[in-house]
């Protein structure tokens, strides 16, 4: 996870630049690192830094991924309305296709996100559209 390697698994954001923080609290990432970081092990794609929302919480609830309810054992708080989170790419399409996407940060949101979203989508709901 140094960051190096091909153009598709540097860490690096949508705009090919170096990858801001999403949160670090709640410490977000595959790593836990604050950062929307990833490699071959993050099969999930961890990489659309998101704004949580009481409407996206609900739909990630109802499609089996209940991100409110903190899990002490595995060291996750529970997220709130506010909180910043590196979503799985997937998970962030998914919300898109049923009209309910959190906002996103595209300078924490990594490169690789757009193996499965498009630049053009995240864009409509950035927050720090460059």
């Amino acid at each position: 996870m140094d960051g190096s390697g091909d153009g598709q698994n540097r860490q690096v954001n949508v705009f090919g630049e170096p990858l801001a923080d999403c949160s670090q609290s709640p410490k977000t990432g595959w790593f836990r690192s604050g950062c929307c970081e990833t490699d071959a092990s993050d099969v999930g794609s961890h990489t659309v830094c998101a704004l949580m929302t009481a409407e996206f919480l609900e739909f990630s609830r109802s499609r089996g991924n209940d991100l409110s309810t903190p899990r002490p054992e595995f060291g996750f708080p529970g997220l709130k309305p506010g909180d910043r989170w590196c979503l799985c790419a997937a998970r962030w399409q998914e919300a898109f296709e049923a009209g309910c996407a959190p906002k996103v940060s595209l300078k924490a949101t990594h490169r690789r996100a757009l193996q499965v979203v498009t630049l053009a989508d995240l864009k409509i709901h950035a927050i720090d559209l460059v």
